[in-house]
């Protein structure tokens, strides 16, 4: 695809710019690394656009900081301090705001899941961001903690212009194929496969 240039013209009586700003779900799966990388990338692109950013994490310790949850917060402040580029919200399970505080057991997460969900809904209705990333999205949804149908039916309904961004293994194909963009990482060598662990700047 040359230039931007797509393959094919679509008779949908849209213009091209019509077309170029229509919001995108995106899904980024497969059993190889990157795949919260590659999103956190584009919640990067759509800061510098002024886009409001909702970052929302459904496995990760709430504990647990990584590199680009302080970089897109960073960022945040930036925003806040002198209008450049967009507001900055990171959210973790467990970590508080609609989720609730509870022990560790499944059922636990399994609620924890649900209502972080609900709240997610509630923003895609009230068009709150501009960007959603819905990081380890998918293991949710394996797991029958959220309901694949809703999850469906609310992506395809979703009023204005709103990008939603699916991370994590194994994507529903019900998800897959209501997608605007699908990649899948495909691991071909790791570091792990010889016993070498993770390291801080390449793993988190």
């Amino acid at each position: 695809m040359a230039r931007g240039v797509t393959p094919v013209t679509p008779e949908d009586g849209l213009t091209t710019r019509q077309r170029r700003h229509q919001p995108l779900v995106i899904v980024h799966t497969g059993n190889g690394k990157g795949k919260s990388t590659a999103a956190f990338g584009l919640a990067l692109r759509g800061w510098h656009q002024g886009w409001s950013i909702g970052v929302f994490q459904f496995v990760k310790s709430a504990k647990w900081r990584i590199g680009e949850q302080a970089a897109l917060e960073a960022l945040g402040r930036v925003h806040d301090d002198t209008g450049a580029g967009g507001p900055v919200e990171w959210h973790k399970m467990g970590a508080g705001w609609s989720w609730s505080r509870k022990s560790g057991t499944e059922e636990d997460h399994a609620a924890q899941a649900a209502e972080g969900w609900a709240e997610v809904r509630r923003r895609l209705t009230d068009r709150t961001h501009t960007l959603y990333v819905l990081d380890e999205f998918t293991y949710p949804l394996t797991w029958g903690w959220i309901d694949v149908d809703e999850v469906v039916a609310t992506l395809t309904e979703r009023p204005g212009y709103q990008h939603v961004i699916i991370t994590g293994r194994d994507c529903d194909p019900r998800v897959i194929e209501i997608a605007d963009l699908v990649t899948e990482m495909t691991k071909i060598k790791h570091p792990f496969d010889e016993g070498r662990p993770g390291q801080k700047g390449i793993e988190w």
